[in-house]
């Protein structure tokens, strides 16, 4: 920072405008941090908050006395002490009044206050209000000076620093608030079990928050609910962070003859019924929760209703589970212990929040004895005044008669008594009828008190046990005047039950169009027929689609997609759209989250990772690629990267190998390459791969498999030909070379579109571009030399051609 001056006397500061705006950042981020978005440890309020609750006392709003329109709190909150927006400090007030927000609100509202529909609360010129009794516990004896004060912001008043706060309010109503770069999120809690904390906390400070969960087993919410398991709130008993699993109360009822239906009666903390209800009608309008027949809200002023009408034969625990998975009937809460102590943000455990509240406690209780003991000493000065007045009263009065004015009469009762200053204006000021001797006990009984009071005060400031006492007996009453039954169970974590739980396995073929529609069919829809048959119609597609690639799997396999950008994406295959034979099925695009431009090539099955060691990529244009198969264990719904492809570079297939077997590559021309795969090393997932064979010109791959236990090698051809290929008669090479005949392309055979390899005895399935599909016996198929043609495996019709093989497991 420099200063220079002008030729007109004007200062002209140079500042760093790096430095220059760290600073405002700094000084607007403690605004927000001290001064608005989180609560003090000791009281557990906001500024706004406080200021709220300080206004509505100031203004004599007591739980007794008549309400006052909230505009009127709103006004004299902004005009005195917030200078901030109307509608801030009308939204504190209404969440301080609404009982689905608060564990114990303290404010006590009169009007509409907003539901847990989320419907907003009506404008603040119709709403009344007042301080709530427990509210009344935060401010007591703040007239006693038990806490500091501080000069609002035009200094025209004074406001409370903090309040007495008489009980745990931080802990027991919980908090929330985004401040600049930290939030708090805590959770509200039984001011039953915080007491009994407490008290555990003041008879033994050492004590762990393992001992603490003892008395305190969890937050306890004002919506009821359920917490699944314990393992987030010990995380935020010990650290002050931790994920609680929320759950509503859901249970199954009989409605009417054979119908069954799911009331849904408690909601988790925070949850919007009206979202919920949306929702779920939302996923039963898209068929997501085909078993729900009907979705209704009979919730009223008796409580929350939600009833999901089910159809015959529905599974309830299925739905059920499925509503927790996929709805706000279950959510996740996130603790954030964060509070200021002393001015400053701070995460703490259970423990240490418990122990500022008892810290505070003592200050107030030992400033408030303090102010107590001065004002009794000062109370029982003047009575020992009036009881020496009143046992020479005659003398005393002929002193006041004679004298000429007050002074003189204070100087010389002053003077001829021995009073004190004090003492001889309260004898002027005592009225005649405390001249009665009813009076004079009344004034000796209240000396005998006085005496016991100042004795009691000095222990309690003298003496750290007694003044523990004093914090444990009025904990003790506000126990017996507010406390109440826990809402909120905790419950052991459930073995839950998994959408993949209740699916049946079954066989299934899966179909994928060159376009990208795909589905599966149960296997059982293909009989088996004999060889050179016309099979049967698997999948109705449009004119310019052909189908690209058949499989047989379980329903509970996973399926693998692969795209032309070179991602990679996850389904379980009950998670594909179940059709007929004869349905088109579904474009991938509804199901799998695909760019612009974006398709699949390719898809595999797999039980699980652990199958296989690696995932072998073959591509159109023979380069080859292994890919440890681990990496696609985290596959999120967006997809991972697991080759790069050239723009006009197409996976041709993609399979699963052991890290030692043998690769067997096919190309559209009829030659193929059979090599080791250790001669392929394993590639990151952003690689391209290296080359597997070396195409002749206009040349393509079409097929590659592994050849781990196989005799044979099924070839195909477009028209319809087919043979099995004796491995024997096949030799190993090294990857990179141009390969040998395995089927001799002509007219009639058409090219080459696809290999199987055979081990035994098994089912194939033979597929077409116009979606014909049969179901033949590898066994019919015959073996013969590298340069026949083979024999007729299907008749097709007119224009059709083979797409794709598919081997049916031996069972």
């Amino acid at each position: 920072m420099s200063e220079v001056t002008n030729n007109r006397g004007e200062r002209i500061v140079t500042v760093d405008i790096k430095d220059e705006m760290r600073e405002a950042y700094l000084s607007y981020a403690m605004s927000v941090i001290v001064g608005r978005a989180l609560p003090d440890v000791r009281d557990g309020l906001k500024p706004v908050q406080r200021r709220i609750l300080y206004s509505m006392y100031e203004m004599g709003l007591r739980s007794t006395q008549a309400y006052r329109k909230s505009a009127r709190v709103v006004g004299d909150v902004l005009g005195k002490y917030h200078p901030h927006g109307d509608m801030a400090v009308y939204d504190a007030l209404v969440r301080m009044a609404q009982d689905f927000t608060f564990r114990y609100p303290l404010v006590d509202g009169h009007g509409n206050f907003g539901s847990i529909d989320g419907d907003p609360p009506a404008a603040m010129r119709y709403t009344e209000v007042r301080m709530a009794s427990i509210a009344e516990e935060m401010l007591r004896d703040i007239e006693k000076e038990t806490v500091d004060f501080m000069p609002n912001f035009d200094e025209s008043a004074q406001e409370p620093v903090v309040l007495p706060a008489s009980f745990p309010q931080l802990l027991a109503n919980g908090a929330s608030g985004i401040a600049v770069g930290m939030a708090t999120n805590i959770p509200p809690h039984n001011l039953s079990e915080l007491i009994d904390g407490a008290l555990l906390l003041i008879d033994r400070p050492q004590a762990s928050w393992k001992d603490l969960l003892k008395v305190i087993p969890g937050p306890d919410f004002p919506t009821y609910g359920k917490v699944i398991g314990r393992k987030g709130i010990k995380d935020y008993f010990h650290t002050g962070r931790g994920k609680l699993v929320i759950r509503g109360e859901a249970e199954v009822e009989e409605i009417g003859k054979g119908k069954k239906a799911i009331v849904i009666k408690e909601l988790p903390y925070q949850v919007n019924k009206a979202s919920l209800v949306e929702h779920i009608a939302r996923l039963v309008q898209e068929k997501k929760l085909n078993d729900i027949g009907e979705v209704r809200d009979e919730s009223d002023r008796e409580g929350i209703r939600v009833v999901l009408e089910l159809k015959k034969g529905a599974n309830p625990q299925f739905i059920l589970n499925y509503l927790y998975k996929h709805t706000a009937l279950q959510v996740s809460f996130g603790v954030i212990l964060l509070a200021l102590v002393n001015g400053r943000p701070e995460v703490m455990g259970m423990v240490e929040a418990l122990r500022h509240f008892i810290e505070h406690r003592k200050e107030v209780v030992l400033r408030r004895s303090t102010f107590e003991l001065r004002r009794a000493e000062e109370r029982i000065h003047l009575v020992e005044g009036f009881l020496k007045a009143l046992d020479m009263i005659d003398m005393v009065i002929e002193t006041i008669r004679s004298s000429s004015n007050v002074e003189e009469a204070r100087e010389r009762l002053m003077i001829r008594f021995g009073f004190t200053e004090k003492q001889a204006q309260a004898i002027l000021e005592m009225r005649l009828q405390r001249l009665v001797a009813l009076e004079r006990e009344k004034l000796q009984k209240e000396h005998q008190e006085l005496l016991q009071k100042i004795q009691e005060l000095k222990k309690i400031l003298s003496d750290q046990q007694t003044l523990f006492e004093v914090i444990k007996k009025e904990l003790l009453e506000i126990k017996e005047k507010f406390g109440d039954a826990r809402r909120t169970r905790i419950v052991e974590e459930e073995e839950t039950i998994e959408e993949i739980d209740l699916v049946p396995e079954e066989d299934v073929v899966i179909t994928l169009t060159r376009d990208g529609y795909v589905k599966r069919v149960a296997l059982e829809a293909y009989r088996r027929q004999g060889r050179g048959g016309k099979g049967v119609s698997a999948m109705n597609i449009k004119e310019e689609d052909v189908v690209s690639q058949v499989a047989v799997s379980t329903t509970l396999h996973r399926v693998l997609f692969f795209t032309s950008k070179g991602r990679a994406f996850q389904l379980l295959a009950y998670q594909l759209p179940e059709a007929s034979r004869q349905a088109k099925g579904t474009h991938l695009v509804n199901l799998l989250p695909l760019e612009e431009g974006e398709r699949v090539f390719s898809f595999l099955t797999l039980k699980d990772f652990g199958e296989a060691r690696y995932l072998f990529m073959v591509t159109s244009r023979g380069k080859v690629k292994r890919l440890d198969l681990l990496e696609l264990v985290s596959i999120t719904r967006r997809g991972i990267r697991v080759i790069k492809l050239d723009e006009d570079e197409e996976l041709s297939r993609v399979f699963l190998t052991s890290g030692s077997e043998e690769i067997f590559v096919v190309s559209a021309g009829g030659y193929a390459i059979r090599f080791l795969e250790e001669e392929v090393r394993s590639m990151g997932r952003s690689a391209s791969g290296v080359r597997g064979i070396t195409l002749r010109n206009g040349d393509e791959v079409v097929g590659a498999c592994s050849l781990s236990g196989a005799r044979f090698v099924l070839v195909v051809s477009e028209r319809g030909m087919g043979k099995k290929l004796d491995l024997s008669d096949f030799p190993c090479h090294h990857r990179g070379g141009k390969g040998l005949r395995v089927m001799r392309v002509s007219q009639r055979t058409g090219k080459v579109v696809d290999i199987l390899p055979i081990c035994e005895e098994g089912d194939v399935l033979v597929s077409t571009q116009k979606g014909m599909l049969i179901r033949i016996n590898s066994l019919e198929i015959p073996v013969q030399g590298r340069i026949t043609q083979g024999v007729r495996l299907i008749r097709l019709d007119r224009g059709d051609s083979i797409s794709s093989l598919a081997l049916v497991e031996k069972e």
